[in-house]
């Protein structure tokens, strides 16, 4: 009769050593972002099908919306942002606590659309100003908006707070506090940086396509020398991007920050600011960045001379900006995927992961570009657009009657006294 192992070995606990595993990537993630270089890999075919076919309906997307003006770009930015948020709402989203706290996921959305509605209320207060100045109730309607905007923001935050406090349920503490920061983070993070990619649309979209088109180049260009060339590891963080593709971009995107310069600085359509909220064609005198400079060339040039836009110039400090300090942008995302232990932000677009995965290094640059702008382009004195503006924005319509019969017998007074 055959024995049973079962009765013939001890009762006594086994214990089973485990290797202990790292806590910033599991094995899903590493295997998926893989610690192998871009030119070593199997599937890179494949994948940079995927990529190329995702990259051509978002880049003509993208070339539609520019053409279909400054409104439809701002509503884009608003799109992208919607997306954004709810990748990073879903990130630290866990389905069991959200099932026991019912409305809890609205409370998000309600402060996402408070802050959509302070943001832009500061940002584009004059332009839509400007815009019903011709209708005297519909301007009399949005002056009054306008002044008690930061009133009304206040007062939906301050319903959002007490929202959250009435939903505190027990047990549940640590997560919804959490989910509080997060959503605050999320809005900080998301807006703050939009706020002024919207805020240089509106001086002339120029100031928004630039940066934007760079960002995009140094993306593709790094992608396909390291793709072709790439042989030494750059950062840990991002196991395929290589220095020869990070070089590599960075001369490309340089030189075509200099010449995109030169190609968009001659439509007034990308260079003239929108002072309203219409969609109508823009005229407008161009600013002296954009109007050519020449210098002469040595005898040994084909060319006597050559024209220059000045914009030019400021756009070499755009390209250096866009491939050198842009790119960290992407390494902290980056980071962030891997202290979150996921690949991507999402998933809306094939090849590339989420809408957050493309924004990462756009946010970083519309910052600085907004700032740059700022700082040495956009003149310090005032100008008579700059003072009707604060005019249209501050005054009743009364006082600016009162303006400008004042404004009229001024210059009566001037025009005898000579």
């Amino acid at each position: 009769m055959q024995n049973d192992c079962s009765t013939s070995v001890p009762s006594t606990p086994v214990r089973i050593r485990h290797r202990k595993r790292s806590n910033e990537v599991p094995n899903e993630a590493s295997k998926v972002n893989g610690n192998h270089l871009l030119l070593n890999d199997q599937n890179k075919y494949k994948s940079m099908l995927i990529r190329t076919y995702s990259t051509v309906w978002m880049i003509g997307g993208f070339a539609f919306t520019i053409y279909m003006g400054h409104l439809y770009i701002w509503a884009m930015v608003v799109v992208i942002q919607i997306f954004m948020a709810k990748e990073l709402f879903n990130l630290l989203r866990k389905a069991h606590e959200d099932r026991q706290l019912p409305w809890f996921r609205l409370l998000n959305w309600h402060f996402f659309f408070t802050a959509v509605l302070f943001v832009y209320g500061r940002i584009l207060s004059q332009q839509l100003v400007n815009t019903v100045t011709s209708d005297h109730v519909l301007y009399k309607l949005v002056s009054g908006l306008i002044k008690y905007q930061m009133v009304i923001c206040y007062f939906l935050y301050i319903a959002g707070f007490m929202w959250f406090i009435l939903t505190l349920k027990k047990k549940m503490y640590k997560y919804q506090f959490g989910q509080y920061a997060w959503t605050h983070m999320i809005l900080i993070v998301v807006f703050t940086q939009s706020s002024f990619t919207v805020a240089n649309i509106f001086e002339g979209i120029f100031w928004f396509l630039l940066p934007a088109s760079l960002i995009v180049i140094n993306d593709i260009a790094a992608y396909i020398f390291g793709f072709f060339f790439g042989k030494t590891p750059l950062i840990k963080l991002s196991p395929k991007k290589t220095w020869e593709g990070f070089i590599g971009a960075s001369f490309a995107t340089i030189i075509s920050a200099f010449l995109l310069a030169n190609i968009m600085g001659h439509f007034q359509w990308l260079t003239c600011p929108r002072k309203d909220l219409s969609t109508g064609w823009l005229y407008c005198d161009p600013d002296p960045m954009f109007k050519p400079e020449y210098y002469s060339l040595p005898g040994w040039f084909p060319w006597k001379e050559v024209s220059i836009l000045p914009v030019q110039w400021h756009a070499l400090n755009f390209g250096l900006f866009a491939s050198v300090i842009a790119p960290f942008g992407g390494f902290f995302a980056s980071g962030f995927k891997r202290a979150f232990k996921v690949k991507d932000f999402g998933d809306s677009i094939p090849g590339h992961g989420g809408i957050t995965d493309r924004m990462d290094c756009q946010m970083v640059m519309a910052v600085f570009s907004y700032i740059y702008h700022q700082s040495f382009v956009k003149s310090q004195s005032y100008s008579v657009d700059m003072i009707l503006d604060q005019i249209l924005s501050n005054l009743s319509f009364e006082e600016q009657q009162a303006l400008y019969t004042k404004l009229s017998q001024v210059f009566l007074e001037r025009k005898y006294g000579q």
